[in-house]
């Protein structure tokens, strides 16, 4: 019973683990995706004069026209490659 309890305990910990480690993954993913969008924003919004949400509206219909995600619409470069934005310290 002993062992069957610590082998319980085991089990329960790594799965713990293991959704911890993925919410931290799609949280990590979140805030790359916003980054982007919110660069495309801003240069939608120096481009045409325009608030943040009419900017938003432009980009979510663009992204609605081609039946992508904005945020696949915004990562994929014209020669397939991925493209990352990040900002350093």
């Amino acid at each position: 019973m002993g062992f069957a309890a610590a082998v319980h305990t085991t089990l329960t910990l790594s799965v713990r683990i293991d959704s911890f480690q993925n919410r931290a993954e799609d949280l990590e993913g979140a805030l790359q995706s916003r980054t982007a969008i919110n660069l495309a924003c801003g240069v939608i919004m120096g481009q045409n004069r325009c608030s943040q949400a009419e900017a938003m509206e432009i980009l979510t219909k663009v992204s609605g026209n081609r039946n992508r995600k904005l945020r696949t619409e915004l990562f994929e470069q014209p020669s397939g490659g991925s493209m990352e934005t990040h900002f350093d310290a």
